[in-house]
This record gives structure tokens, sequence and C-alpha cells, in this order.
């Protein structure tokens, strides 16, 4: 159902400047839906939006980096003020960079993975947990990675990076859901956006970032708390899950590695 205008809700997005989150945030416009927008390229978010011709009272542009928690709180009390609590917050911004634990200069990309992709979900959460739970109504959307089923060779600090943003989701999960408000994992597998498109590797089942946007938006509808996307993936997901250890030790022995190289976060 669309809503009306003067009803409509609210959902606050972050890393909406491209790929997943801008096109969650095109899939939600068209549902009626207001907008908050987060990016660190905040100029060029407001351009994209002004492109859009939406009506200027149905979204704003918040300018914060994820990895610094002042920013993000400060773009949290703005949207507050401004556009009042979220009925959907969804903590997409995230980067995927290799890292090679044998190599010194290797941890601080390492910290720069967690900060950006777990720590900076959290903070997105923070502001908007206690207004849910009064409310007791609202849905908390973590971005996780088909990544974060099994460590991948290659990619210690993005594996363990979803790895804990699918157990904090979990844990928060456990903890709202008697308030009412609802926590939904989205482990995307192969998506076409800036994040991939430098792969030097097969990459199965790819889908476009539209496409991921429609199945997470009746995901985070129906309160799903789980949801691989595409459903093939999840296939994957599953053996690889449940693949014993000797088994998956030897299959991913097996492959070449390769590091990926080092790219900004959206």
């Amino acid at each position: 159902m669309t809503p009306t205008q003067g009803t409509a809700p609210l959902v606050f997005i972050t890393g909406a400047s491209s790929g997943i989150g801008q096109a969650l945030a095109l899939r939600y416009a068209q549902a009626g839906w207001r907008l908050a927008l987060v990016a660190r390229r905040g100029a060029l978010m407001r351009e994209w939006a002004t492109a859009q011709g939406w009506p200027q009272s149905h979204w704003a542009v918040y300018e914060a980096d994820v990895r610094h928690e002042a920013e993000v709180a400060e773009a949290a009390r703005a949207c507050l003020q401004a556009q009042g609590l979220p009925e959907v917050v969804i903590a997409n911004a995230g980067i995927s960079v290799g890292v090679d634990l044998s190599l010194a200069e290797d941890l601080p990309v390492l910290r720069d993975l967690l900060d950006t992709n777990v720590i900076g979900l959290a903070a997105t959460f923070q502001p908007f947990i206690d207004g849910m739970r009064q409310r007791r109504r609202g849905t908390l959307v973590g971005i996780a990675s088909v990544a974060s089923v099994r460590g991948l060779p290659g990619h210690a600090g993005y594996c363990a990076a979803k790895g804990a943003v699918v157990q904090l989701c979990e844990t928060l999960r456990g903890e709202l859901r008697p308030h009412g408000v609802r926590v939904v994992t989205l482990a995307p597998g192969y998506i076409d956006t800036p994040l991939t498109r430098e792969n030097d590797y097969p990459m199965p089942f790819l889908m476009t970032p539209e496409a991921f946007a429609e199945r997470a938006f009746r995901a985070i509808s129906a309160g799903e708390r789980w949801r691989v996307i595409p459903w093939q993936m999840g296939v994957v997901a599953t053996i690889l899950r449940w693949l014993p250890r000797g088994w998956f030790d030897a299959l991913v022995g097996s492959q070449r590695h390769r590091k990926k190289r080092r790219r900004d976060g959206v």
C-alpha cells in the first residue's frame, strides 16, 4: 500500500549516494515514503535527489561519514528534529577491502573495515533505538553479506566485519522484539555496484541494485529476520554453512586467492 501525503512514513538510509543505498532510496520513494538520505558526499547526494523531481518536503540529505560517530549522531539529531522518528533505519554504508594479515600495514585497513561496517552500523542504529522502543514500533535493517557465513581466504577483514554485523543484529533482535521493534538482517550476494565492478573473479548470480532493492523492500516490509538475496546465493550460503570444516578447508584451499584492492566505501 502506498502511503498518502502527510502520513508518509520515513526511512533513514546510510550510504545512499550509490549502489544498494541509492537503489533502496528509489524503491522507497516509489512506494511513497519520505527519505532521510545519509552520505559522505552531501552535495552530490543533493544534486541526485533534486534531479529525481521529488517534492522537497519528502526528502532531506545529511552529510556524515559513519566512521565518525559524532557525525552520525548529528545527522540523526537533525533528522529527528526536521523529519521525525523513522519507521525504518537501514545501516547500508560499508566498504569491501582485501586484508593480508601477514602485513603490518594491513592492520589499519582491518580497523577501517570494522569501524565502517560494524561501529558505523551501531552508530546508525543507536540514536533511534530508544524512540522506537518507546513508540513500540520500528524496523532496524543491517546490511550484511553472504561473506558473513564462512571465512574466505583474502577477505579476513570483510568476513569478520559482516559476521559481526549478523551477530550484532541477532542480539538486538532478541533485545528489542519484546518492545515491538523489528531487526532485519539482509545478506546480499554479488550486486553490480562500485564495490564489485573491479572484482577480477567470477561473481555467480550477479544482480542489479534495482533487483536487490525490490527484494529487500519486500523482506523489510514483511519483517523477515534473515534474508539472503538472491535466493540462489541463499542455497550456496546454506551449503557453505553446513559443510564440514575439513571439506570447507580443502575447497577454499584449492582456489586461487586474490587480495582485493583498496577502494572507497559508499
